[in-house]
Formats: structure tokens, sequence, C-alpha cells
């Protein structure tokens, strides 16, 4: 008989086996892929050395059929307490539990080779080493962490001057740059708003082929594109003007600016405030050159052109993310030369040009590669002076897999 008010919801939960009333909600397990980096087994050698020269043909066909096992010390696989992630969201497949009270929240700065700077919620650089167990964790990218990541991390006692803490788990991510690398994704930047390409109207020259390519991972990465032309006083800006009404016709902000002089600077401040930039483009176009124009507290180190090569001398050897004295944040990287698309099959190239996009489903056959097809009508509107000639060409480099010319 029910003698208590708070008797009754206890007995009736009792009686159900699907109620979780008073019950701790247990966390989840996930058996993970973790690299093979551990200590790996030697080959017994030691049992062919008492063998004659005839049994030498023997013992090769014995260690040709020997193989190092997945299991025990060696195995690939671990069972871990967490979230499951999708490849899109985070670098490694499972987002760790961790306890959150002793850590802080936050963003990689720089990222080293062993040690990285991680800017905690207050403002103080703190210099972190990465749990070993989420640098092994099974992962497709050369590196666990990018600038640009948000991070937990546990204070440590400090052995220096500097604050030093350890990364325990990698938040999930949104806005990232990304380019192949070694046949591996090379990370460049994470958790951005806009991409700023930037190139140069001389000194180096300009390649508009690059500026495709960076186009084209910006689509894929759903992130707001702005080409960014820097010394325009070297030029005379009409000059410019047919790339400009390409672009500008495509949707594209274009900026013409010039670091020296001061001009466009302004309007450039404006559409980096209160946002998340990146800065990408080849070497020597001025990329640090703007962010010391607009924010000269960054005194980022800069470098002229070499007058031999009229190329860029890589300065900046790495990306690093700034604090802007207006508000947002800001990405500066190292200049490249070679621009490898990641994680985009070449059928699927022509999706992320906005020019060819309009005239893809028109075409007579569905897998046209809009190359060597007849009635191909990408082809056509390029005949037809719909398509820019250059702008075709460029996909077609970037369909072969060419390097930039």
């Amino acid at each position: 008989m029910y003698t208590g008010l708070g008797s009754a919801p206890l007995a009736s939960c009792a009686l159900n086996p699907s109620c979780t009333m008073g019950k701790k909600k247990k966390k989840k397990k996930l058996r993970v892929e973790f690299r093979k980096n551990r200590t790996t087994r030697a080959r017994h050698r030691e049992r062919f050395r008492d063998l004659d020269p005839g049994e030498f043909e023997q013992a090769d066909d014995l260690l040709a059929q020997e193989r190092l096992s997945g299991k025990g010390e060696v195995s690939r696989k671990r069972t871990v307490v967490g979230q499951e992630l999708s490849e899109q969201d985070s670098p490694v497949p499972v987002l760790l539990d961790v306890d959150e009270s002793q850590c802080l929240q936050g963003r990689v700065l720089r990222v080293g080779g062993l040690v990285s700077d991680v800017q905690g919620p207050d403002g103080t650089i703190y210099r972190c080493m990465v749990r070993r167990l989420l640098k092994t964790l099974g992962t497709h990218e050369r590196n666990i962490l990018a600038a640009g990541d948000r991070v937990l991390f546990k204070p440590l006692p400090a052995s220096g001057t500097q604050p030093e803490g350890l990364i325990v788990r990698v938040e999930p991510r949104r806005g990232v740059l990304s380019r192949a690398s070694r046949g591996r994704e090379q990370v460049i930047v994470a958790n951005v708003d806009q991409l700023l390409i930037v190139t140069s109207a001389a000194l180096p020259p300009l390649k508009p082929n690059l500026i495709d390519r960076l186009l084209v991972a910006a689509e894929k990465a759903d992130i707001q594109p702005v080409v960014l032309i820097n010394k325009v006083d070297l030029v005379d800006p009409a000059e410019l003007q047919p790339l400009v009404g390409l672009y500008a016709q495509l949707g594209y902000e274009v900026l013409l600016v010039s670091a020296t002089t001061g001009f466009g600077l302004q309007r450039l401040m404006e559409l980096m405030r209160d946002k998340q930039t990146v800065l990408a483009g080849q070497s020597g176009v001025g990329k640090s050159s703007l962010l010391n124009a607009i924010d000269p507290r960054l005194n980022i180190r800069v470098q002229p052109v070499s007058p031999e090569t009229q190329k860029g001398r890589h300065t900046t050897t790495a990306t690093r993310l700034y604090p802007l004295q207006f508000g947002g944040w800001v990405v500066d990287t190292p200049g490249v030369r070679q621009f490898e698309l990641w994680d985009i099959a070449p059928e699927e190239i022509a999706g992320y040009f906005r020019d060819l996009r309009p005239f893809v489903n028109h075409c007579r056959y569905p897998d046209c590669t809009h190359i060597n097809e007849d009635h191909c009508a990408v082809k056509n509107a390029v005949a037809d002076y719909l398509i820019d000639t250059r702008r075709y060409e460029s996909y077609c480099h970037l369909f072969a897999g060419d390097p930039v010319e």
C-alpha cells in the first residue's frame, strides 16, 4: 500500500525497465582506430644463424610469410569514452570525454613541432603539448592541430616564465581551409569566416590560375572568398579592369589595395572587422605588409621581393593567428607556390566553378568531363563567349592535376 508521496514514482519506475529516473546515465564507449606507431615485434633472426647455406632459400620464404599481427601490443584499435564525430567536423573520429571542470577553453595561435601556442580565456598565452592519447588517434591529417583550433587544455605547473598546459581535446571545426600534401590533408587553418586571396599586380606577377584554385577550395569549405590585389601603385589600374570585372560578374568581391600608399586599406579593415579571416597567396604578394599596415602593433617581419627572381623569400614560415585591435582575428600564412586541392574528385571541379556550373547539366553525356566530348554545353558556352576562355583553361589544368603555372 502506498504510504508516502515520494514512494509512488519510485515504485512505478521499478516496474518499468525503460525508466531512467534515479539511474546514472552511462557514458558511451567507442571502438576507434589508432595510428600503428607503438612498439612493433622484431623478427626473430636468431633462428636463422645456425642454418646451412643450402637452407637460406627456405629461410627467405619464412621471412616473406612473417607478418606483424594487428593484435596485442600493436593493436590498431582501442576502446575510448566519448562522442563519435564525422571527418568533416573534427580531425579525429571521436570527441573524447574529459573532466571539463579541470580544463580551460583556448584557441591555437601557432602550431609547433612538439609545443603549440594556445590563448586562454583571459588572454594568457600557454605553451601546450598534446595528450598522447589524442596524438595517436587515427586521422588522415598530417597534424592533429591547426591554427585556429578551439581546444580544451589543462594548465600545468610552469617550469619557466611562460605558463604551460596539456591539450586534452580538440573541439569540432568549421570553416576549414586545407590542401593536399604528400597524399595527406594539410589543414592550413580552422574556424574561419572568410578567405582573402591575396595576389599582387606586379612583383611577383599576378597568377590568375592560383586565384581559381583558392576559389575552388573556399567554395568546397563553405568559406566566403574575397580577391585582394595588392601593389596597385606599381601598375596602371586600367590594366586590371578585365580581371576585376570577370570576378565581379561571378559574384566575388574584389579589392584593389596598396600597403605602401594606403589605398583601399579602410575598406579592407571594414571587411575584416569582427570576423575570422585568413590570408593566402604566393610568397612576396605582401600579406604580412598588409597586416602591419592595418594594425601596426602586430609588427610582423617582412622582406622585399628578390630582384633576381622576382619571387618572395618565404619570410613567414608558419601559420599564425593574430587578434586585431579593431576586432576579429586574422591568420597570416606562409606563401604558396603550388596549391593542390584536397578531397575534390576531378569530376566535382566543374561544380565549384560558378561560371561553368549553369551549363553542366545541359551536356549530352552525364559523365562529361567538358574537355574531349562532343555535344558539351560547357565547351559550346566557351565558343559562344559565355564562359571566359582563360577560366575554362584554368578548369582544364585543375581537372588534369597540373601544377600552377
